[in-house]
């Protein structure tokens, strides 16, 4: 495998590389600068160097003088956005072995680099199987630069399978690993440094061999400094005697108190899980190349099952935290697989569905109620979830349950997996609900007695005052005048009261006749100057010479006007002006409506007056119920129509609308 070194300041023109050339043929390491790279320059480490060129410039050139001064064999490919012919020149001068402009492409990039390197069979790392025999170690041979104990061929790890047993035990697994090190190669002392699972800036001590625990207590590797920031920069084997280490105080600190020579880095071919620190054999003598490049393997090995029993711990924690959350959920919980095993049931559902009081043990599908059971059966099969419902169970009458049942889809539109069955007690909820809709009725009914009482003994009480004195001022004309006036005026306050209350508790109409509409409108108008008499009274109805006709109940269409048109010359009691516009909306599709407009000349309503008078018992004045805006909603929603309440704008005073569906002129011609 051949090392290329990509020195860019982003790393697109890395990841172009990775995505174009074979990985198992190149090994792509990107740094920043040259100054960074250099030890890998110094060393020999790269086989190629791509020095990616924004601008042509001297300090480009300089770049370029410097990578052939640390590495005067390794080939230099110049790769520029920029097209300069004259720094060009200067940059094969220098020693770039190819000028290349962007945009790459992928097929003479490959081309190129087999013209470097002929293509030769790709010879993988072979490791020997366990071998469960005696380990004989060959005999060491000093001109291959060997060291006693063992060679390539001859390192196996015996017994490497018994660390299967410990695969979801990192600690274990890791003791088992160090042991059989040690057995083969006769390794002195180790230490295996790991990150936690979550991404860190420290490793710290998973298992040791040979070294004091008190020691590694309070010892750990940093990622910002020492052997750690140095294998992980390098991503290679580090040696206590290299130039790196010789350098670096602190890793010369941190190998002299673990007593070991040499760190291998423990990745998974994305990012570093941790570093074992090794030291030589126990005879002395260190480890050679062959037998640390087969460990830089195994760990590599090693650190895919590291990854994945940190996996497993994930969903195993996970799945214990849905397991408790389910446990303690009041509410019944039952998950259901496709072959109709109960993979998961709480307590509340095996209280809810187990009846035998003896019976002990797991929830079984058997116990669901047949028609719960056929919902979920049918929820397995459809892979739809079915309306949520309402069911009481047999063996607690007067209890109401909401059911849910849900599919667990893995691969839509795969059929589920399972299904979720939640079972939700609403009978507190429906009793609490039962108790504030009762409490609103006795509020209602409170406050109904109470208006109705007012108003009932406010019109009374002229008559009762009239009645006492009748025997003693009959004679008096003054008087009979009087007690006609009271009479009139009380018979006109009970006889609205009782009106409104018979509009109110009617659901529909009483009949649904077709009329015109101007004479309603004068109908109802004539009853509210009976009921709110006034000497000055302009009013004037604008039709727009529109052929109104409307169907409906005439009697409680007259009720609800009377009550707008009376509401618009309370508005201003001492010269009150009323305006009745007629409007006819087209629509495309549907009927026409016709809208009524009653405008006055009081005071307006407010943003709140106007979003509160057709609520019951809501008035601005001293008298009255407050219920005539209310009956006249409740009229014109009977009749598919709407009323609303404008607050004034432009200039504007007191407006209610009126939208009622429009009857068709033929069939009032008819």
């Amino acid at each position: 495998m051949k090392t290329i070194l990509v020195l860019s300041p982003h790393p697109e023109l890395a990841s172009f590389l990775r995505e174009t050339l074979n990985p198992e043929s190149y090994h792509i390491v990107h740094r920043a600068s040259v100054e960074e790279s250099e030890p890998l320059l110094t060393h020999g480490l790269a086989n190629i160097c791509c020095f990616d060129v924004e601008l042509g410039g001297v300090q480009e050139t300089w770049g370029i003088d410097k990578i052939r001064r640390r590495a005067p064999h390794c080939p230099i490919l110049v790769i520029t956005g920029a097209e300069q012919w004259e720094w060009e020149e200067e940059a094969y001068l220098k020693g770039a072995l190819h000028v290349l402009r962007k945009p790459l492409r992928p097929k003479m990039l490959n081309s190129l680099l087999d013209r470097l390197w002929p293509a030769t069979p790709h010879e993988p790392i072979r490791i020997p199987a366990p071998n469960l025999e005696t380990f004989k170690p060959a005999e060491p041979d000093p001109a291959a630069g060997q060291a006693p104990g063992g060679s390539d061929s001859n390192l196996t790890l015996r017994g490497f399978s018994a660390i299967l047993t410990h695969s979801l035990n990192t600690e274990a697994m890791l003791r088992q690993f160090l042991l059989l090190l040690r057995e083969t190669l006769g390794l002195n002392r180790a230490a295996i440094f790991l990150l936690p699972p979550r991404q860190g800036h420290h490793l710290s001590v998973a298992c040791s061999l040979g070294l004091s625990s008190g020691l590694l207590e309070n010892f750990k590797l940093s990622l910002t400094q020492g052997i750690g920031v140095s294998v992980a920069r390098l991503g290679r084997i580090l040696r206590r005697n290299s130039n790196e280490a010789r350098l670096d105080i602190d890793i010369q600190r941190e190998f002299e108190l673990l007593g070991c020579q040499v760190a291998v880095p423990i990745v998974d071919r994305e990012r570093l899980l941790g570093v074992a620190v090794l030291d030589g054999r126990i005879t002395g003598e260190p480890l050679c190349n062959a037998e640390l490049e087969l460990i830089f393997h195994l760990l590599e090995q090693l650190g895919f099952a590291v990854k994945n029993i940190w996996l497993h711990d994930q969903l195993a924690t996970n799945h214990d935290l849905m397991s408790r959350i389910l446990r303690e959920l009041k509410d019944a919980c039952v998950v259901v697989s496709h072959d109709l095993t109960v993979l998961h049931s709480n307590m509340a559902a095996r209280r809810f569905f187990i009846v035998s009081n003896t019976r002990s043990g797991e929830l079984e599908f058997s116990d669901l109620p047949q028609l719960i059971g056929a919902k979920v059966f049918q929820v397995l099969q459809t892979g739809t979830a079915v309306a949520p419902f309402r069911y009481e169970h047999s063996k607690s009458s007067g209890t109401i349950h909401n059911i849910t049942i849900l599919p667990f889809h893995r691969n839509p539109p795969a059929p589920p997996a399972s299904a979720l069955l939640l079972v939700e007690d609403l009978t507190r909820s429906e009793q609490l609900r039962q108790l504030a809709g009762e409490a609103a009725n006795l509020r209602l009914i409170r406050t109904m007695a109470d208006r109705l009482a007012h108003e009932v003994g406010n019109a009374m009480v002229p008559v009762s005052t009239h009645q006492q004195l009748l025997s003693e001022k009959f004679s008096d004309p003054e008087f009979r005048a009087s007690l006609d006036v009271a009479m009139s005026d009380g018979v006109k306050r009970v006889n609205r009261l009782i009106n409104q209350m018979r509009f109110l508790a009617r659901d529909g109409l009483s009949s649904n006749d077709v009329f015109p509409l101007a004479p309603l409108i004068e109908e109802a108008y004539e009853d509210a100057r009976r009921h709110q008499p006034t000497k000055q009274i302009h009013f004037a109805c604008a039709d727009q010479n529109i052929p109104v006709v409307v169907t409906g109940d005439r009697a409680a269409l007259k009720q609800a006007l009377f009550e707008v048109i009376l509401n618009a010359l309370q508005a201003n009691p001492g010269e009150p002006r009323i305006g009745v516009f007629l409007h006819r909306d087209s629509t495309s599709q549907g009927p026409d409506y016709l809208r009524i407009e009653v405008q006055d000349n009081g005071a307006g309503f407010t943003a709140e007056t106007a979003q509160k008078g057709p609520t019951p018992f809501f008035t601005t004045r001293t008298v009255g119920l407050g219920l005539g805006l209310t009956v006249s909603r409740k009229i014109i929603e009977t009749h598919r129509g709407r009323l609303d309440i404008i607050p004034p704008s432009n200039g504007q005073s007191g407006l209610v609308r009126i939208s009622l569906p429009m009857e068709p002129v033929e069939r009032a011609s008819n």
